[in-house]
């Protein structure tokens, strides 16, 4: 069954006359006389009653009718969402971000966005690096902000920005006067971190590998902000970048000496899928937010 079938029966149902229904589809009445018999020949049925020129539909088109114009119904719906999703003014945005980066940062981003395009929404996922990884593999993801890792092809990933990570102690800590301390001077201390697979986590394990030390954890958390907590309570350090999550109140930050520490941010995405209009508006907006944009 063709879907061409579909519409010259729903037109000769409607004007219930051969000729003027071929006029109307612009096509020549044993042509549509052919396809109607067709599908007749397909349903198993007769779908009207001839009687010279006269033609009716039976109890069988009566009932095909009803179904035909709920599929034509749905298929003109259809037709008009994907016109709005691939319409560069409207459509959704399937944006992944990491944890941290759902305080300030990306919604800071999508409103100054829909300053400018407001028609266009989005879907939100926060998650770890190697999951949105796996969503954009799937197409589930259009666009990702995450830390720097090795991606494998066919993804992409392009550096945005550079945050300084710090070493957070408690504001009653003997460190806590300090403004800079390098890594291996917290040899002795208790460290408080984010559960292994968080970006934030992959980086600061790098810094201790680097300083040639394991440090000694006792808490693992999935969000900043309880990290940040613990540290108040004097339960622990970390290393972190700065942020909105962490309440500055009982807390201190030193630069870390001796060592390059900072987490790279960027924009990845699986090059070769399909990008709808709204989601290369968005990426390009990207692009330009951060080009001269210090965070």
């Amino acid at each position: 069954m063709e879907w061409q079938q579909l519409e010259y029966f729903q037109m000769l149902a409607k004007i219930q006359h051969m000729t003027k229904a071929a006029e109307k589809l612009s096509i020549s009445q044993p042509a549509l006389s052919r396809s109607i018999a067709r599908l007749e020949d397909e349903l198993g049925v007769p779908l009207f009653e001839r009687q010279g020129r006269s033609i009716h539909l039976n109890r069988y088109g009566e009932l095909f009718e009803h179904r035909v114009e709920a599929i034509l119904a749905e298929y003109q719906k259809a037709l008009k969402e994907i016109q709005q999703l691939i319409d560069p003014n409207h459509g959704e945005v399937s944006l992944g971000f990491l944890h941290t980066l759902g305080t300030n940062i990306v919604p800071d981003i999508i409103r100054q966005f829909h300053k400018k395009h407001p028609d266009i929404h989005f879907s939100l996922n926060q998650n770890f690096t190697h999951l949105q990884l796996r969503e954009l593999l799937s197409g589930e993801l259009d666009l990702c902000l995450m830390a720097e890792v090795d991606v494998p092809k066919p993804i992409r990933w392009q550096e945005l920005w550079r945050d300084e990570l710090y070493v957070i102690v408690p504001s009653d800590h003997p460190f806590a006067k300090r403004t800079s301390i390098a890594i291996h001077e917290l040899k002795n201390e208790s460290f408080v971190m984010l559960k292994p697979g968080y970006a934030l986590r992959i980086q600061a394990d790098d810094i201790f590998e680097k300083a040639k030390f394991t440090p000694k954890i006792t808490f693992e958390g999935d969000e900043v902000s309880t990290v940040a907590g613990f540290i108040m309570a004097g339960l622990g350090v970390s290393i972190l970048p700065n942020g909105l999550e962490i309440n500055q109140q009982g807390i201190s930050k030193l630069h870390i000496t001796g060592i390059q520490a900072e987490r790279v941010i960027g924009m990845a995405w699986s090059e070769g899928r399909y990008l709808s209009p709204a989601a290369q508006t968005f990426q390009k907006f990207i692009r330009d937010y951060f080009k001269n944009k210090a965070i």
